[in-house]
């Protein structure tokens, strides 16, 4: 017969399990250690015998046995000779101190998946025209170092500042130095822009175009909140008087086939036309002032823990990035 009563002015609560009274309050004071000697002076049916498979002393498992008692309020043995047998209370306490471990073994298990899953993981973002360039770096850093659990994620630069924000990501590659003073920027590779046009354009044979010519155009631009927009507004739009006719369009590739097929010009990274300049697609405009540089800028939250294979790719950028975009720019200009 099972009954709960509530005693005293603390209501703590005291369950009768078959005759054996217990104290909920105390038992829950009981230590995973008190539990596994106990198992294992159960198992064994012998103190000395549990003491020699725990490598303690005889006296030592009698008091981790002798503490847990006192927790439960009950003796979990009882000596008929020179033998040991488990009480009803002990008989009880060693099916849930088995079930007990169990659950600790297994969050064991899940927390050093978590551990591994944790340090081989790495999420990296990147502005839109990253993607034509750190494929191929992430891909010699994953040859690097193998194992790795990577994680992409393309955005404009405002995307990625709210991915770091929400601890979504641990480094993100990006144009221009971060604003927000929770957030450490660092470059590691000069990043050029320049004007493109398509190769039948009234300006492609100009030589040292005035930029004020350029007031004329119509730019095809990136949305508001990217790298590019901000680039061409700082370096371009605001240097020109008056309006200038732009048409928004949240796409590198789209723009460049909107300047392809006669839309307007444009302002765009250098990294990203290296295959259309070789298809004689596209042409850049020689201006007065261009290419502009800015830089390649790696960024990650100041109070984050990065894991080893975020630092490594930290260090794999500062050391060798401005080298692998140059060899992957030259494999796709002409």
């Amino acid at each position: 017969m099972i009954a709960r009563v509530n005693l005293g002015p603390e209501r703590q609560t005291v369950w009768r399990l078959a005759g054996v009274r217990y104290n909920v309050t105390q038992v829950r004071n009981a230590t995973l250690r008190q539990l596994r000697t106990f198992v294992i002076v159960a198992r064994r049916q012998s103190f000395s015998r549990a003491a020699e498979e725990l490598h303690l002393t005889q006296p030592a498992v009698s008091e981790h046995i002798k503490q847990l008692e006192m927790h439960v309020g009950a003796p979990l043995f009882e000596k008929l000779g020179k033998r040991i047998f488990l009480t009803r209370a002990g008989e009880e306490m060693l099916r849930h101190s088995h079930d007990i471990i169990e659950q600790f073994a297994k969050a064991e298990a899940a927390m050093e998946r978590v551990r591994n899953t944790s340090e081989n993981r790495l999420r990296v973002g990147m502005i839109t025209a990253g993607g034509y360039l750190f494929p191929h770096m992430l891909g010699v850093f994953m040859r690097e170092h193998e194992g790795i659990e990577l994680e992409v994620v393309v955005q404009n630069h405002d995307g990625l500042m709210q991915q770091l924000d929400e601890n979504l990501m641990d480094i993100a590659v990006m144009v221009g130095a971060s604003k927000n003073a929770a957030v450490v920027s660092q470059p590691f590779a000069p990043h050029p822009f320049v004007i493109v046009a398509a190769p039948d354009h009234p300006l492609a044979q100009a030589r040292r175009i005035a930029l004020p010519t350029l007031a004329k155009e119509r730019f095809l631009v990136r949305e508001v909140g990217s790298d590019t927009w901000k680039m061409m507004k700082q370096r371009l739009l605001d240097e020109l008087d008056g309006p200038v006719a732009t048409l928004e369009i949240a796409s590198t590739e789209a723009i460049k086939q909107g300047v392809i097929a006669g839309l307007g010009v444009s302002f765009l990274s250098s990294h990203t036309i290296g295959a259309e300049l070789e298809a004689g697609v596209l042409t850049v405009l020689d201006v007065d002032g261009f290419p502009v540089m800015d830089h390649w800028q790696m960024a990650y939250r100041a109070d984050k823990r990065l894991s080893g294979v975020a630092l490594a790719f930290k260090d794999f950028l500062l050391n060798e990035g401005a080298a692998h975009i140059l060899r992957f720019s030259k494999q796709r200009s002409p």
